[in-house]
């Protein structure tokens, strides 16, 4: 029988008879739906489904196997209950909160000792010799076009779902090829040569998209409708994206105070040992490294409780209208599991990628270095190593995406988490289905257009300002990585819920597809219509 194919003996069935599977040789759904749907008994996947019943509601008095809820109606633990509760992956999340007092005590220092010494207005600041306050307000502007576009780019998805997809690819394309054009109208060949390859790629590839995109679409719309129905995940964007705000106004000044504090040529240091280009170097990449981990954190712990929401609904909903079965404060239940025994394992997670982009960062920082200087050799050499970084970095965001939708729901330790759900998903097929969906590259599409941006929003301004620390234009590159990094980040923890939901419907999939065919039926046959390719990839 199907059920007692993935689970061990000794542990829960998730029926009680599992809508009809004792019936020898009978098939578990319509015809319309069982083509391609065949059992695979070899898979054995240690963790159950959640503590739901064969009609996807609850017992008043109890769950299936008796234990008694605390109420009429189960709660977010209850349902999605630890059997042996306990910090996962702590080293992680103890290295994490070192590395944020670490962030504070730089800032700190750097913001008092820069506070002590600023003279001069915005655009006249007596520090001439490096970033200043001319540069503070430069991220300012860039925190704020990164809002306004995250923002109305989240609000884009919840209204026009629909032309979602089609706008970002064409926004996309248009911006690759305007900023391509505009550099080498600056006679900034190399830069402008990179771009027009990247814009030409961006073509081709929302090109081969065009026949995903009805799938596309009925994932995303999906998503938007359980969103719709539950007013804590956009809350909870809201929150995570003003929290992303305000930590990048943070990490904006206090980059300004290191430089302006520790660089050799600043008036702060005319008697100061402690001042040197090898000590600027360093903290910046300290802060650096530590705000890619912090944002990534934030990012992962919004993911992580957007996802314990969408898997509530999956198990215990119908309908994504209907909310009558869904665990008591699903939300809270979730962020609290992922602040707590989870903490460490997103820690983890985050602390990977935030290695990988570090090291694109200064990869990219080096490319427009020597596209600057004329180097084009040297310039497509950084191009094709930071293309190989950024694959690198798609394939641990993609691991990472999955493994914290399982963690949301079962709090497993981040490597177990990993390898559990992608081997679950290839013996369920659903591996398939992901790579058809385009949710993932398409919001990623938009982050990196809000990024690009903010870059050329940095550019715009230096050139226009001409600040005198920038009189040879050796801060260009500077100024553009950084706020591409800010106008990055803080798009992608807007658009986080929406991924969520997307990349947790497909691991609920692959947990128990009976559940989508049988309590998501309408669902399920519109996304047979839309892309009947879901039969043959979707099998138990």
């Amino acid at each position: 029988m199907a059920s007692q194919g993935y689970y061990n003996e000794s542990q829960q069935q998730p029926y009680n008879g599992g809508y009809n599977q004792a019936q020898q040789g009978q098939q578990g759904y319509n015809g319309e739906y069982n083509q391609g749907y065949q059992q695979n008994p070899q898979a054995q996947y240690t963790q159950p489904p959640p503590n739901y019943n064969q009609n996807g509601g609850y017992s008043q008095n109890g769950g299936p196997q008796g234990q008694a809820f605390t109420s009429g109606k189960p709660t977010f633990d209850e349902t999605f209950k630890l059997d042996k509760p306990k910090y996962n992956d702590l080293w992680a999340g103890i290295l994490f909160i070192l590395t944020f007092l670490g962030f504070v005590a730089v800032s700190g220092i750097s913001i008092h000792g820069y506070a002590q010494n600023h003279t001069g207005g915005i655009y006249d600041d007596s520090n001439q010799f490096s970033i200043n306050s001319n540069t503070i307000i430069l991220f300012a502007f860039v925190l704020v076009v990164a809002f306004v576009l995250s923002w109305g780019y989240l609000l884009l998805a919840r209204l026009f779902t629909k032309q979602f997809i089609w706008a970002t690819g064409i926004l996309n394309i248009l911006m690759g090829f305007g900023t391509a054009f505009y550099y080498l109208y600056r006679k900034q060949y190399s830069a402008g040569i990179v771009f027009l390859i990247f814009a030409a790629f961006t073509v081709f590839c929302f090109i081969t998209w065009i026949p995903r995109i009805p799938f596309s679409v009925l994932m995303l719309q999906t998503s938007v409708d359980v969103a719709r129905n539950y007013g804590h995940v956009f809350l909870v964007s809201a929150i995570g994206g003003f929290i992303a705000l305000v930590f990048g106004a943070w990490y904006s000044v206090t980059l300004a105070a290191v430089y302006v504090r520790y660089a050799p040529d600043s008036t702060t240091c005319s008697n100061d040992n402690s001042c040197s280009y090898a000590r600027v170097i360093g903290l910046i990449a300290f802060i650096t490294f530590a705000a890619y981990w912090i944002s990534e954190w934030l990012k992962n712990t919004i993911y992580t409780t957007i996802a314990g929401v969408y898997g509530s609904w999956f198990f215990c909903g119908g309908k994504a209208s209907s909310n009558t079965t869904i665990p008591s404060g699903a939300t809270r239940g979730s962020f609290r599991r992922a602040i707590t025994y989870s903490f460490g394992s997103i820690s983890l997670g985050s602390l990977i990628v935030a290695i990988i982009n570090c090291v694109r960062q200064l990869i990219s920082v080096a490319q427009s270095q020597e596209a600057g200087q004329g180097n084009a050799a040297a310039a497509c050499a950084f191009c094709i190593l930071g293309c190989l970084v950024s694959i690198l970095q798609w394939v641990v965001e993609f691991i990472n995406r999955y493994a914290f939708s399982h963690i949301a729901l079962y709090g497993k330790p981040y490597i177990a988490a990993a390898k559990d759900t992608w081997t679950m998903m290839k013996n369920r097929g659903i591996d398939a289905l992901v790579n058809d969906c385009l949710i993932g590259p398409v919001l990623s599409m938009g982050s990196v257009f809000v990024g690009f941006t903010c870059a050329l929003l940095a550019f715009l301004y230096l050139e226009f300002t001409a600040p005198a620390y920038n009189s040879s234009g050796n801060y260009f590159p500077v100024a553009m990585a950084f706020s591409f990094l800010i106008g990055l980040q803080v798009c992608q923890i807007f658009m986080t819920p929406l991924g969520s939901g997307v990349d947790t419907f497909f691991v609920a999939s692959a947990w128990d597809p009976e559940v989508l065919m049988r309590q998501h039926g309408e669902l399920y046959a519109e996304m047979i219509r839309v892309y009947p390719k879901v039969q043959q990839s979707i099998h138990a």
